[in-house]
């Protein structure tokens, strides 16, 4: 992983330039679709890959330090061993990317981790995941305590309202006070592109969230009623790219599924 991203001043005039052509990102999404995916031994490397890009995760009600427990073991141990041995790569180390947990249960996870022998950074959900809707203070609160449990790394959601009424700037403070309350953790930046109305939306949120100091940027909670789409993977990887064009700086890309997380190297 690398260094964190320090950010830039915010840019309100390009972002006032965006504007996305809907009609030709859909006809790109079709064609990416219509490929013909790997196949054999290639796909089994990729699946492999994909493995070591994962956040294994558990966001219940009734989260338990047992729960926690097992999850970290999977996250050690997430393929058989009869299977890493068949494609002889038993002996690779192959393990998630990180654990993701609610910040009361990273001490757990921290536990857990430490005593399964294996250094697996731990992610928590932060900001009044999943809707955002709380007081700032209490939010940049919970990413405090949360880095000061342990997690290394720190998933943010945005306050939706502020894109949907275009406060731009005031999207770029709020993130801004997150990277600064996360110290040494990273920042991943969810969106929630399913309730952020366009995707012009999703490429401005994108772009105030580089801006503003986000290590990663992340389509989704898992929790709304549209997640991750190509559509919005495309926007967001262009965004991605436009940004490294502009900056120099590498940012990462966030794909959310129903039980997990996905990274994305940088499309640049």
């Amino acid at each position: 992983m690398s260094a964190h991203n320090p950010g830039t001043e915010l840019d309100l005039s390009w972002i006032s330039k965006i504007q996305v052509n809907q009609p030709a990102v859909l006809r790109r999404a079709q064609q990416i679709q219509a490929r013909r995916t790997v196949k054999k031994e290639w796909q089994a490397a990729w699946l492999l890959k994909a493995v070591t890009f994962i956040d294994l995760t558990t966001l219940s009600g009734d989260d338990t330090y047992s729960n926690i427990q097992r999850l970290c073991y999977k996250a050690k141990y997430p393929i058989r061993e009869d299977l890493l041995e068949a494609l002889n790569m038993h002996d690779k180390g192959i393990t998630t990317a990180a654990v993701c947990v609610y910040p009361a249960r990273v001490c757990d996870a921290v536990k857990a981790l430490k005593a399964a022998g294996c250094t697996i950074p731990v992610a928590s959900v932060a900001t009044g995941f999943p809707a955002g809707q709380t007081h700032l203070k209490t939010r940049l609160e919970e990413v405090r305590l949360a880095v000061e449990d342990g997690a290394t790394e720190i998933d943010v959601v945005i306050n939706r309202t502020l894109v949907l009424t275009g406060q731009w700037e005031a999207l770029y403070d709020e993130i801004r006070q997150f990277r600064k309350a996360c110290g040494k953790a990273h920042l991943k930046t969810i969106l929630a592109t399913g309730e952020l109305g366009s995707l012009t939306n999703v490429y401005k949120a994108s772009m105030i969230a580089m801006m503003a100091g986000s290590d990663f940027i992340k389509t989704s909670t898992g929790k709304e009623t549209v997640n991750a789409t190509f559509p919005v993977a495309i926007v967001m990887l262009r965004a991605i790219r436009d940004f490294f064009w502009k900056t120099g700086k590498k940012i990462y890309h966030h794909v959310t599924g129903r039980y997990a997380a996905y990274h994305d190297l940088p499309m640049c």
